[in-house]
């Protein structure tokens, strides 16, 4: 393993990152496109309630924030792919593992943990737990399918 791993390693041209760095690469990527579909469906959402988060407000901060996210889970992503012996699939793999890293992404942060941080920051709108929505679920399944092929395509 460790000798498959350093002649992987050594073949790799410079254009190619590390998985961590394919992960934050891609969970950007993910993240952005993502935004761009809550800013067009649920502005709300990505204006006061990632915001509030922090106690911050604003679009800007909503996005700023939900990159920042993008990019955290991005790290996850790949740290999970390694631990996994899986750091180095296709981008149709990439693509199914990210997919599926999308849903469990929402099923965990969004529908439950979301919900529990914004009531206890106080934010006025916070939805009931479970927070089911299926406009977060396709964007978080978006973002996942996002992140899975930018991690393949750059790893």
């Amino acid at each position: 393993m460790a000798s498959e791993t350093s002649t992987r390693t050594a073949e790799r041209t410079g254009t190619r990152l590390e998985p961590w760095q394919a992960g934050t690469v891609g969970g950007i990527a993910g993240a952005i496109v993502f935004g761009a579909m809550m800013a067009a469906q649920t502005p709300g959402v990505l204006e006061g309630a990632i915001p509030a988060l922090y106690g911050l407000e604003g679009g800007l901060a909503g996005m700023v924030l939900h990159v920042a996210h993008g990019a955290v889970l991005g790290v996850v992503f790949a740290a999970l792919l390694v631990a996994t012996g899986r750091s180095d699939p296709g981008v149709a793999a990439g693509s199914a593992l990210g997919l599926g890293y999308g849903v469990v992404v929402w099923a965990l942060l969004a529908v439950v943990v979301m919900p529990i941080w914004l009531s206890a920051v106080g934010f006025a709108m916070a939805p009931a737990v479970p927070n089911i929505a299926v406009e977060s679920l396709v964007g978080h399944a978006a973002y996942g399918l996002v992140l899975g092929a930018a991690y393949a395509l750059l790893e």
